[in-house]
């Protein structure tokens, strides 16, 4: 909102975020109770005052408006984005999954594009295979190898044993 608009509620509130992050690159290599410990002292105060801002920015802005319902979006979920400071363990956000998926979501856009809907599908699980045996620790491409040159002699009712959680590469 704010690149396309110039909004200066938007990019106050980008500032409050600015101000939070800052707090959680310090804190990002230390113990879970010093995490929580230093959260609630300058993260939380943040946080509140964020909070504070945009309730009294809603009241200001026209009802229906873009701001208006970007605010009210934000204001009746923020428990759950704000969850993370009361627990050192948790991360502020969820960039890490978001990173993780994006293949699959790009991927969803490409399938589109499959030729058929066959073909969209076996590239939806060819995709799956990749992202899991990544998730699982393993090169995508020395785990595809191993299990399409096995997969032919495989027994059937050992097959789950190709699956990335529980592949190990041939002897």
């Amino acid at each position: 909102m704010h690149t396309a608009n110039k909004s200066h509620i938007a990019e106050a509130g980008i500032q409050y975020f600015a101000r939070l992050y800052e707090v959680e690159r310090e804190v990002k290599d230390l113990d879970a109770d010093e995490r929580h410990r230093i959260r609630q002292a300058r993260g939380r105060p943040i946080a509140e005052a964020r909070h504070a801002w945009m309730i009294a920015q809603r009241l200001k802005v026209p009802v229906g408006s873009a701001t208006a319902k970007a605010l009210n979006y934000s204001l009746k979920r923020w428990v759950a984005p704000t969850r993370y400071l009361d627990d050192g363990k948790l991360p502020a956000d969820n960039n890490w999954v978001e990173n993780q998926i994006r293949p699959v979501a790009v991927g969803r856009g490409n399938w589109l594009l499959a030729g058929s809907l066959r073909a969209g599908q076996r590239a939806a699980a060819v995709m799956s295979l990749i992202q899991s045996a990544k998730l699982n620790g393993h090169d995508p491409y020395a785990y595809l190898k191993d299990v399409l040159t096995r997969l032919p002699t495989h027994l059937n009712s050992r097959i789950d044993e190709l699956l990335p959680h529980l592949w190990a590469p041939a002897r």
